[in-house]
């Protein structure tokens, strides 16, 4: 993924209002994060903790998705995987809600999907970041391919919020 700016991620939000894309919180790390290594950048917000965001390239342009967690959380002993990137946690993912885009969104409609709770798919998905003993889980596939599904994951999971 190229880098991206905070006016380029603001202008990118298709779940929000313009309102809402500039108030939120945008990474202050921009030039430090390893774009070379993300397929999409995810962060929560230090303010909100129950405020989490994404955005990621789709067709050549940066997408940016609004999400909330529910307070579900897999918690200590219960092991969980993340629909996007397959990787399983012990406590560590969350249910993330994101409101549809358009009417549908401001009629309360939302999505949900089991994400890693630091949304850092990417970088488990590549070694980068260790989600502890048995998170990755032994495939035949490519990192390549690894990397493809996680992409693909988050393109369907972007495809509901904007249908």
């Amino acid at each position: 993924m190229k880098p991206l700016t905070e006016q380029e991620i603001r202008s990118a939000f298709v779940n929000c209002t313009k309102g809402e894309a500039k108030r939120l919180s945008v990474p202050r790390d921009l030039a430090e994060q390893p774009w070379d290594d993300l397929d999409f950048l995810g962060w929560r917000d230090p303010q909100a903790p129950d405020r989490a965001y994404l955005v990621t390239e789709l067709d050549g342009r940066p997408t940016a998705l609004a999400l909330r967690t529910t307070g579900t959380t897999s918690w200590q002993t219960r092991r969980s995987m993340c629909s996007l990137c397959m990787t399983v946690h012990t406590g560590g993912v969350s249910l993330m809600v994101a409101p549809k885009s358009g009417k549908a969104g401001q009629q309360g409609n939302t999505v949900g999907a089991y994400v890693c709770s630091d949304l850092a798919c990417p970088l488990y998905v590549r070694g980068k970041k260790d989600a502890g003993m048995g998170s990755r889980l032994n495939e035949s596939l490519t990192l390549e391919e690894q990397i493809q599904r996680t992409v693909t994951n988050l393109a369907a999971f972007i495809a509901k919020v904007t249908a």
